[in-house]
């Protein structure tokens, strides 16, 4: 099993080899937590999740609402928001790199600025301003809104119209529908959104790693933890045995991140 032997290796040295040296215990995850570049990696997931997680729930959440009352060409409403699921991340991140945020005077964004008398902007050459963030959080949000409008969507049509005709009738609509109704029925969905959000937010790599990275090289700032472990175990050094225990750490705090996640929204309760 790939978890089993990862695990197992992390507790060795282990360079240019995935066959075990020398036990060293704890010692590889003592270096790994000791280590400024994978704590500044965490960093950069935080900084990651801070724009995407919200972001994302609240466009899928208002797109599910749009199309939920939509009563004309429903169908391909949704399936216009959930196309660019299909698309693969790789392919977005050229796009993205490649097409709309190309260059100085290059690409559509530039271009689009270039008409309000606005100068270029070096979207992905610059850390300070870190225009970077914008490109990266564009394309995820681009690939990843209509999914999470699906399940949202599910489970608004879930909800009983009887809530709804009461509520009219009470004189209640708007924004109290929507608070004291619609909101509290999405509990269980809100908590499955906001846990796969944060999974994904943890599994960064294929949009960082194509947008930032130049001729094999990548740059010493926006490391998410996959790619700074791609680095350590796929790099030069082929460091198994560190990256192994960097990605049990990942993985145990994705786990305690899920477990406080669906105790605090009390993921399970009855009537979820």
């Amino acid at each position: 099993m790939p978890i089993a032997w990862s695990i197992y290796l992390s507790f060795f040295e282990s360079y240019n080899t995935v066959t075990p040296t020398n036990f060293v215990g704890f010692g590889n995850y003592l270096d790994m937590l000791r280590d400024p570049s994978f704590r500044s990696s965490l960093v950069t997931f935080l900084a990651f999740a801070v724009f995407i997680v919200p972001t994302t729930f609240a466009l899928s959440l208002a797109a599910a609402l749009l199309v939920a009352r939509t009563r004309v060409m429903q169908a391909f409403f949704r399936s216009v928001f959930f196309l660019p699921t299909a698309c693969s991340y790789v392919v977005a991140a050229l796009i993205w790199k490649m097409s709309i945020f190309s260059g100085i005077r290059s690409g559509l964004a530039n271009a689009v600025l270039g008409w309000f008398g606005i100068d270029s902007i070096p979207w992905l050459s610059l850390a300070d301003p870190p225009w970077y963030w914008l490109v990266i959080v564009t394309a995820r949000l681009w690939l990843q809104i209509g999914f999470y409008m699906i399940l949202f969507l599910a489970g608004i049509q879930r909800i009983s119209p009887t809530l709804y005709e009461a509520a009219a009738i009470d004189g209640a609509e708007g924004w109290k529908v929507f608070r004291h109704i619609t909101l509290p029925q999405l509990r269980a969905t809100s908590t499955a959104v906001l846990l796969l959000l944060l999974i994904n937010a943890f599994q960064a790599f294929d949009e960082f790693y194509n947008i930032l990275s130049t001729f094999g090289t990548y740059p010493p700032y926006a490391r998410p933890p996959l790619v700074y472990l791609y680095y350590t175990a796929l790099g030069s050094g082929q460091d198994f045995g560190h990256g192994s225990a960097g990605a049990v750490i990942l993985t145990l705090i994705i786990a305690v991140v899920a477990v406080v996640q669906g105790r605090l929204l009390r993921l399970g309760d009855r009537g979820d």
